[in-house]
């Protein structure tokens, strides 16, 4: 009798915490809600963080803001967020580089990737380019391999330096055409200042920061990853056109929560940032810098970061960088 009346104990107490839940999803959220950003106020990815913190504060109905925490390769914002309290009001925009390349770069962080967080969606897609200055004498892949092997000291590949997106997917580059790409690290300022001049032959990153320079004809793009031409960049071939099917570093970011974080939060926030994808004019805006905007479900975002993840372990390895 005493165990029956046990384990009728805790099959009540899981009720009343799934009842318990469920009521505090269905009030969720009551207050504003807080998304930890890892990068610096007035950047690139910044612009796009506060772009979808708009559309998800028109879906929830409370004030959704952005609190950029900067600094140490994104390792301060990602660990204030993997310690914040798991109840919805505090949230992380994780990317690329923070949960798919960082683990590999460090022996030892304050957080781990795979156990801290709770996926709730991803938000989108911003395809990598091969940009070459217009002084390259090269038109696509092909002709630019051929260069890199008849005049190896022609070509220099910018990069945002040692371990940053730039310098791996050049590193990935390198692997998927058994090339060996020059590097020129630039640690703390832009590169694309010596890329327009021609001081530097070509660099791979995301589009928006370079895309007004192509379309106004400062800078060539020899192509770019995704599966198919990008509706903004139609003329462009996409890296698998070119031979290289293998090359697809995507930069993205997600929206994450602490881990512990009420399933059912964490399954309307995702149900938030699905119909906030639907906004017309944000995804526009994402395509005419060669994005897409995307929301999906925590399981599918689970299954994204855990490839992407993989992906780029393998390059990291290859190049051979460690951080710490």
């Amino acid at each position: 009798m005493p165990a029956l009346l046990r384990n009728l104990g805790l099959a009540a107490l899981a009720a009343a915490t799934f009842a318990s839940a469920a009521v505090q999803a269905e009030d969720y959220p009551a207050r504003a809600v807080r998304i930890i950003a890892p990068f610096a106020a007035g950047t690139g990815p910044d612009a796009n963080a506060r772009e979808i913190a708009a559309e998800l504060t028109k879906v929830l109905g409370q004030t959704v803001f952005v609190d950029n925490r900067p600094g140490a390769s994104g390792i301060i914002g990602t660990e204030a967020a993997a310690r914040a309290a798991a109840d919805g009001y505090t949230l992380y925009i994780g990317t690329t580089s923070t949960l798919s390349v960082l683990p590999h770069l460090y022996s030892r962080l304050p957080f781990d990737v795979a156990k801290d967080f709770a996926p709730v969606s991803l938000l989108g897609l911003l395809n990598t380019g091969l940009i070459a200055t217009p002084r390259l004498p090269a038109g696509d892949v092909q002709g630019l391999l051929a260069l890199m092997k008849s005049k190896p000291e022609s070509i220099n590949v910018a990069t945002q330096g040692p371990g940053s997106y730039s310098h791996l997917s050049g590193v990935w580059f390198g692997m998927a055409t058994g090339s060996q790409p020059s590097f020129v690290p630039y640690n703390s300022n832009s590169p694309y200042a010596d890329l327009l001049a021609g001081q530097v032959q070509i660099m791979f990153d995301g589009l928006p920061a370079a895309a007004g320079n192509i379309r106004a004809g400062k800078l060539k793009l020899l192509a770019i990853t995704g599966k198919q031409r990008h509706p903004a960049f139609p003329d462009v071939p996409t890296f698998a056109e070119a031979g290289l099917a293998d090359f697809e570093p995507i930069a993205w970011q997600g929206l994450l929560a602490p881990s512990g974080t009420p399933k059912a939060i964490v399954d309307k926030l995702s149900a938030a940032m699905r119909k906030a994808a639907q906004s017309q004019e944000l995804a526009a805006k994402w395509r005419s810098y060669g994005g897409e905007l995307k929301g999906n479900t925590p399981a599918e975002f689970a299954a994204f970061i855990e490839a992407d993840r993989a992906k780029w372990g393998a390059v990291a390895r290859q190049a051979n960088v460690k951080l710490d």
